[in-house]
């Protein structure tokens, strides 16, 4: 069977960045290009208010906007649902140049050694936050499903799709990533980590950045706590079942 490989990237006011992201990553797509593989690039705009629609336009073999902003996983949710391919592999928007770099995830999933893989990206070049976020998203993961985690808010992975739709419907908001490697974990899914190197932009220590992070801890800590709540009813159900 041929592998039919899409790329979902949601993006929300990237005007700088996605014409960028798109043309390096479908350079890489052409030289690897061979004729038992399809490959189709979908790009979910999230409600933006600048010209990511038109940039991405030209570069995107299937375009969707929300209307309005509806979070990150609401539009990873749009392009799984629109998605023909049986392997999906999430971009963010904002990765330039490294883009094509992250097709190396797909190739665990082509060998059926792994039903998702996610990147390691390397190290910021600058000191941003103190880890509290990260530290935060990788004990969570690890006490709601017994994963260890290097890449708990990486947002570069590959997924089957069928086992992704054996999920559910992802978590809306920035919580998404750490939902659904939980949700793999518990669901049993095969999971690598690969050392990519990518680079996005990243935040400073400055108010913006801390506004950035401080946004990204109360999304982690909602995702964490609905999957809490999840395994909580999970137990209560199973301990009423054996009255």
């Amino acid at each position: 069977m041929k592998p039919y490989i899409s790329i979902i990237i949601p993006a929300w006011n990237e005007e700088g960045s996605i014409e960028h992201t798109l043309r390096h990553l479908q350079d890489q797509v052409d030289l690897m290009y061979n004729p038992g593989m399809r490959i189709e690039i979908i790009v979910v705009d999230d409600g933006s208010c600048d010209k990511t629609y038109e940039a991405a336009w030209p570069w995107a073999d299937k375009l969707i906007k929300h209307e309005r902003r509806c979070g990150k996983g609401a539009a990873m949710q749009s392009g799984v649902a629109e998605a023909r391919g049986d392997l999906l592999l999430f971009l963010d928007a904002d990765l330039r140049a490294t883009a094509g770099r992250a097709l190396v995830l797909i190739e665990p999933l082509l060998r059926h050694e792994a039903d998702m893989a996610i990147a390691k990206l390397p190290p910021p070049r600058t000191k941003a936050g103190f880890g509290l976020v990260k530290g935060l998203a990788r004990r969570g993961i690890r006490r709601l499903s017994g994963y260890e985690t290097e890449a708990p808010l990486s947002g570069q992975r590959a997924v089957r799709a069928d086992r992704l739709r054996e999920l559910g419907e992802l978590r809306r908001g920035f919580g998404v990533e750490v939902a659904l490697t939980i949700d793999a974990a518990r669901h049993g899914l095969r999971i690598v980590e690969l050392d990519v190197p990518i680079t996005h932009r990243e935040t400073g220590r400055d108010w913006h950045g801390f506004m950035h992070r401080g946004k990204q801890f109360a999304a982690v800590s909602l995702a964490l706590l609905s999957r809490w709540k999840e395994r909580k009813q999970l137990w209560y159900s199973s301990d009423r079942s054996s009255i």
